[in-house]
């Protein structure tokens, strides 16, 4: 579900100024409604949500300007044209019949921020002009920040990758960045002296405020100075920009829902204001439909479903094909090289079914589709297969462009040059049009352009993979894949619904527990999940050590309360607490409602066209996040059982495929002779780096060497390192030094693939997997060095992503005929339904294709274990 946020005065405030002062014939001031409007159908227009919501700021304090009184006190008189728009802005959204929030003593910000959080199963699309929100910023939750050039107003879309590449630094580190810079716009301090330059290379290198003031001795000069002399200030600034993600709202998504129906009291209300132009958003189908007859360019055959109709069909050698189901009516687009066609069926009569079944099951009919896999999930609720699908533009253009956020065959088709219309029809502010409701004309056209749009594109992908030599990739890997992921996504896997309600009580009972054992410790009772409260209670009643106090209370963030740790026996309860809730409430709850009352099962979806490094995702949900790390989190696998007492699972997991790719890619005969030997590759490399004997190896010493070999493979520099083995600085540059210096080839290996990503602007893998690194052509510093890494990382995680896709093709492939199947993959491992009386034989396949699946300079091997649950296989 596609969810757009918007920042309510920031819209209406860039509207005011860009847009001369209109009035009524009346002298009522309109430009910013107006203008605000204008922009919010735009952004549904161009990107087509299914749900919408304005956040406003109210007029009282905010708990930002109670810690500070200098908070916006800056900030100018609000013009009183724009003032007295404001209340009419919000009854013509009433009238629309859009959700608006707000809520005293927070900002929209907040709201936002909350709401992101709230719906973060879904993608989120947060329009502001304040920058502030890129904290919030995630791989489904993007920022979307207007910026007026010389050409105009563009929009500039952030997810957290498009964060990391713009400023080197992590949205959750942006908060650190802009407590350094500050903010002249809100009167936020910063640090006097620091700006975004300078703010972004520090948190670059120190990742947080505490970190800089930990190591201040290693900065010198001005800057040092600058430093110590604000540190109250960067604190103080860090607590006013940091969005509030906790707020008490939870609105469902039914209460987001819109639509644009011409109503009689909208009419009246948008005359009155006189809105004309606004009126065509609202648009009756009848007048949309005649204003489209003028304007086809196509004239398709209309294919009514008869006996002949087959005949017809069949003829077709080579097709691109486009559908759209509204209720029970399938309506097809189908285009050749010369002709177009146009079919109408209904799903509920049988003979159509038969029809259709024939036409896409029949493999001598080459077929074009955009996202295949999308359309055989309609299908095959009507039991009709696809054969002969040869060429899918969405991935394609995936494998084309792995960095681009949407695939939609409007927003792909318009970087081509193709014969038929480039943008394609966006008939109302919904995310679709109701087809059922435009005429015959109207629907048959733009079908077809669609379909006569991916047959023209086809061929230039086509062109262009064969000039980035991907062809092999593209026919070989992704196609085939996308049948066997629809296979898993259809199959799905079984819940065990008692246990998890059995589970849920276990962890109330132990919540309960941790709860009176922390008031105990408190001496009082409090809301645990208050963060004022905890804060008074952990700062001032039990004096923990802790920055500067401010008038809301203390910051409980985890990574405050980890480093307290060891000052009082609570905190653990603490963090245990909090774990435990969150097991409760996404895992336990959130599986629970995600049962398909049909089957009994989860039926996640594998997205295939996400990463950029071609790494498969999971989500609806995400299956490949379920909690390992904690020993309590990893019973939940036990709730994952075969579909009935004659299977079982089997799980197969590379063995540290990412390692095995360095050392194949590298050459690094020491590192290949580890993997040769069979020998424990973190013990070697504790050997080698700490000068002991593998049998003399401690276990601390193994835990840093497997830090430093996982970390290599990401670009880890000394600072990380020391945080995640916790070590001095030093060390862990020693050990770097140290690793560098005994796998040599390692090193210049990694610094090649920078060179030749410098050189070419792209990362490829051994597969030809390619990713454009337009970091590496960037002034900025921190954005260049984030560009470096990512040319050392795509190679090789890349080429784990294309081995695993592999294996998944050829053991999909070996199951053809057996009762077992593959059900899930996460990253490098595999989770198969064996039937009891095939174990052996599916053993032997897992081993046989995995290891087999792409020859390298070491082994590929593969752990491979079963049982009853996946905790027991795993």
């Amino acid at each position: 579900m596609k969810i757009m946020l918007l920042d309510g005065f920031s819209i209406v405030h860039r509207a005011f100024y860009a847009l001369p002062l209109l009035t009524t014939k009346n002298g009522v001031v309109i430009n910013a409604v107006f203008g605000f409007l204008k922009i919010m159908f735009s952004l549904i227009d161009n990107y087509s949500p299914e749900r919408l919501a304005v956040a406003f700021d109210v007029k009282a304090p905010t708990f930002r300007h109670l810690h500070s009184k200098e908070y916006k006190a800056t900030r100018k008189v609000m013009p009183s044209e724009l003032h007295s728009q404001i209340t009419l802005l919000k009854d013509v959204l009433s009238t629309l019949q859009i959700t608006q929030l707000e809520l005293e003593g927070f900002e929209a910000d907040d709201i936002l921020g909350s709401l992101a959080l709230h719906f973060s199963g879904h993608e989120i699309l947060i329009v502001s002009g304040d920058k502030d929100l890129l904290q919030v910023a995630t791989e489904t939750t993007s920022i979307l920040i207007p910026q007026t050039t010389k050409s105009g107003t563009q929009i500039k879309r952030y997810f957290a990758e498009d964060v990391i590449q713009k400023y080197g630094v992590s949205p959750k580190e942006f908060i650190d960045v802009k407590a350094l810079m500050g903010d002249s716009s809100d009167n936020v301090p910063g640090v006097k002296g620091i700006g975004e330059k300078t703010a972004l290379k520090l948190i670059s290198k120190y990742s947080n405020l505490q970190n800089i003031y930990q190591n201040i001795d290693e900065i010198t000069g001005k800057l040092k100075e600058r430093l110590v002399n604000g540190k109250s200030d960067a604190f103080s600034s860090q607590f006013l920009v940091t969005i509030k993600t906790d707020l008490p709202l939870t609105p469902d998504l039914d209460s987001l829902k819109f639509s644009f129906i011409k109503t009689p009291t909208i009419q009246t209300l948008f005359e009155k204001l006189e809105f004309k132009s606004l009126l065509a958003k609202f648009s009756d189908p009848e007048s949309s439909s005649e204003n489209e007859k003028s304007s086809l360019d196509i004239n398709p055959y209309f294919i009514d479903i008869t006996p002949c109709s087959i005949d017809i069909l069949k003829s077709l050698s080579f097709a691109s094909i486009f559908c759209v189901q509204e209720y029970n009516q399938l309506y097809m687009g189908i285009a050749t090289k010369s002709n177009c066609y146009f079919i109408t069926a209904n799903l509920k009569e049988n003979y159509d079914i038969i029809i259709l079944k024939e036409f896409f099951e029949c493999e001598n009919i080459l077929k074009i589709f955009h996202d295949s896999k999308s359309l055989r999930h309609k299908l095959g609720k009507f039991s009709i297969n696809i054969k002969g699908a040869i060429f899918d533009t969405a991935l394609a253009s995936y494998l084309l462009n792995p960095a681009q956020s949407d695939y939609d065959l409007s927003i792909i088709s318009t970087g081509y040059d193709i014969t038929h219309p480039k943008v394609l029809m966006k008939h109302t502010a919904k995310k679709r049009p109701n087809w059922t409701s435009l005429g015959p004309e109207v629907i048959s056209s733009e079908l077809v352009k669609r379909a006569k749009s991916m047959f023209d594109l086809q061929n230039q992908q086509l062109i262009e993979l064969e000039n980035h030599g991907m062809l092999n990739l593209f026919f070989d890997i992704e196609m085939p894949l996308s049948e066997v992921l629809f296979d898993m996504e259809t199959t799905g896997i079984k819940l065990d619904a008692q246990f998890l309600e059995e589970f849920g009580t276990k962890l109330d009972n132990l919540i309960t527990t941790l709860e009176q054992t922390i008031y105990i410790m408190a001496g009082q009772e409090f809301n645990i999940r208050s963060s004022k409260q905890l804060g008074e209670i952990l700062f001032n009643q039990l004096k923990l050590p802790t920055g500067k106090k401010t008038l809301t209370g203390y910051s409980t963030a985890a990574d405050v309360l980890i480093k307290l740790k060891d000052k009082h026996p609570i905190i653990n309860q603490i963090l245990e607490y909090r774990q435990y809730s969150k097991l409760s409430s996404t895992y336990v709850i959130g599986l629970l409602k995600s049962i398909n009352t049909d089957d009994g099962k989860l039926h996640s979806n594998f997205n295939q066209m996400v990463t950029a490094t071609g790494r498969i995702s999971s989500t609806e949900p995400n299956l490949q996040n379920i909690p390992i790390k904690l020993e309590f989190g990893r019973e939940i696998r036990k709730a994952f059982i075969p579909s009935s007492d004659d299977y079982i699972f089997l799980d197969a997991d590379y063995s540290q495929i990412e390692l095995r790719v360095l050392a194949s890619m590298s050459s690094d005969q020491k590192m290949i002779d580890a993997f040769l030997n069979n020998s424990d590759i973190h013990t070697i490399t504790a050997s080698e780096v700490f000068g002991v004997e593998p049998s003399s190896v401690t276990s601390t010493q193994r835990s840093a060497a497997k830090a430093v070999n996982f970390g290599v493979v990401y670009g880890i520099g000394p600072f990380s390192l020391a945080e995640d083995i916790n070590v001095s600085h030093k060390e862990a540059s020693d050990y770097i030094e140290s690793y560098f210096a005994k796998y040599p080839k390692v090193k210049s290996f990694l610094s090649e693939l920078v060179e030749e990503a410098q050189s070419t602007g792209y990362g490829s893998t051994l597969l030809n997997r390619k990713r454009n690194i337009v970091e590496l052509s960037s002034s900025n510093f921190v954005t260049k060095e984030y560009g470096k890494r990512i040319a050392m990382n795509m190679p090789i995680q890349g080429t784990a992503a294309d081995i695993i896709k592999l294996a998944m093709i050829k053991v999909h492939k070996a199951l053809k005929g057996t009762q077992s199947k593959l059900i899930l993959t996460v990253h490098d491992e595999l989770l198969l339904e064996v039937h009891k009386s095939e174990v052996e034989i599916v053993h032997n396949i897992l081993k046989t294709q995995m290891e087999n699946a792409l020859t390298l300079k070491v082994p590929l091997t593969v752990d491979i274990k079963e049982g009853n649950t996946w905790f027991d296989a795993k």
